[in-house]
């Protein structure tokens, strides 16, 4: 059995393998360590956000009778996309396909950010007022289900190999509650990993309530895209214990409950808050 058949085969228990085993290192550092004091307790955040967490699975359950890797062994099989028309190697067609699903789930959250439809539900996301592990998978159900639409046709379009979803899958995953996490990495270390993928501090500037700074550092995985796009920010301007996370007008923990904030994108928003603005 070779690599990737064995990485095919046992998707499901490498995601869920990975899943856990980040969740509980980050959980456990941000306990042990935690970078800045929480708003609210963990009990309370951690109920909300997991409970979206088993929403969101029920959702693609019930919506996609195939996920992604289905979809790249389709286009395996008909022939579709940049790579099954390619002559490369594997390998180089994996870290392609690898990095350029990174580039689309970079381009989408910028998207997401400056289309006033789409913020409504990615809103949900920002609402949070700490952020931890538990924030990197909350996204409301709508937002899960147009980012599986996207990936679907990124993953036609380039004709990814199935074992580079996989991996694809399992790095955005592992890194969104790595970069979430409320804890400091060295500052060397924070520093050499920056050039590569993003860091917790990196990322936790794009929570801040100042529009300036939570519509910079878009990156999940790879912190490339930001700085070729210039719209990477080294730092909050109040610094990581100064700075306030969330939105602002969703201030009050009792109003953002988990039917609350299902219901955001269907609320009228708030005024702007002149503080919080600049």
């Amino acid at each position: 059995m070779t690599f990737s058949q064995i990485i095919l085969e046992r998707e499901s228990l490498i995601r869920l393998s990975v899943f856990l085993a980040v969740f509980a290192i980050v959980a456990a550092v941000e306990v042990m360590a935690p970078r800045r004091p929480l708003t609210v307790t963990r009990a309370r955040r951690w109920l909300i956000n997991i409970s979206v967490i088993m929403v969101n699975g029920l959702v693609v359950r019930l919506t996609f009778p195939v996920l992604a890797t289905g979809v790249a062994a389709m286009a395996a099989q008909r022939g579709w996309g940049l790579f099954n028309l390619a002559s490369l190697p594997f390998w180089v067609e994996v870290m392609a396909a690898v990095i350029a699903l990174d580039l689309v789930i970079y381009a989408q959250h910028v998207v997401f950010h400056y289309v006033p439809v789409l913020w409504r539900f990615h809103q949900m996301h920002h609402v949070d007022l700490d952020i931890d592990v538990t924030t990197g998978a909350r996204f409301h159900p709508i937002e899960i289900v147009l980012s599986m639409l996207i990936k679907f046709a990124a993953v036609i379009i380039l004709g990814a190999p199935a074992v580079a979803v996989v991996i694809f899958e399992v790095l955005l995953n592992g890194s969104a509650m790595f970069n979430h996490g409320n804890f400091r990495l060295p500052a060397g270390i924070d520093g050499a990993l920056r050039r590569v993928m993003v860091t917790p501090d990196m990322h936790r500037v794009h929570h801040s309530t100042i529009p300036r700074e939570f519509n910079s550092n878009f990156g999940f995985a790879l912190s490339w895209w930001d700085r070729l796009f210039a719209t990477y920010r080294a730092q909050p301007k109040a610094g990581h214990l100064g700075m306030t996370i969330g939105q602002p007008g969703f201030r009050d923990p009792g109003r953002l409950g988990l039917i609350a904030i299902l219901a955001l994108p269907f609320r009228r928003r708030p005024a702007p808050d002149p503080e919080t603005t600049a």
